[in-house]
């Protein structure tokens, strides 16, 4: 979604294939890559995202530093600035929501998914308001202690 505010300024989101990237992986850019690694790597180049970063190989050391703290965070005994460093880097590479909107990213339909139709709408249902008007706001009358 797109805000009057961007569309005057002709600012409009990159809309990202929901399918990802389906074409040859980059190879590892870190050295001394580990199998569990080289699984993540792979999984995040069949992401959406990966058909943006294809574009901009200048990404790809980040990726693979997303990777590689991401591995390290996986451990059970990860310390919180490890599991902070993963998030951060997946927040440049656009692998989370907020990640997304920092990069101007949205992620589409997928092409030939027919999109459910006919679906009901939420409905609102109207709120009771709580404030009262008259002198039953003003006071309330309070139990005798004595």
């Amino acid at each position: 979604m797109v805000s009057a505010r961007s569309d005057a300024r002709d600012l409009k989101a990159k809309r990202l294939d929901a399918g990802g990237y389906q074409e040859k992986i980059p190879d590892f850019p870190l050295a001394a890559q580990t199998v569990r690694e080289a699984e993540v790597w792979e999984w995040a180049w069949r992401t959406p995202q990966a058909t943006q970063w294809i574009q901009e190989p200048w990404r790809w050391y980040t990726i693979g530093q997303w990777v590689r703290w991401s591995v390290k965070a996986e451990a059970a005994d990860a310390p919180a600035a490890t599991v902070t460093s993963a998030t951060r880097f997946a927040d440049q590479i656009g692998l989370t929501p907020a990640g997304l909107k920092e990069n101007g990213w949205i992620i589409g339909p997928v092409e030939g998914v027919v999109e459910p139709s006919g679906a009901p709408e939420p409905t609102r249902t109207p709120r009771k308001s709580a404030r009262r008007s008259g002198p039953q706001r003003r006071l309330s009358p309070v139990p005798d202690v004595g």
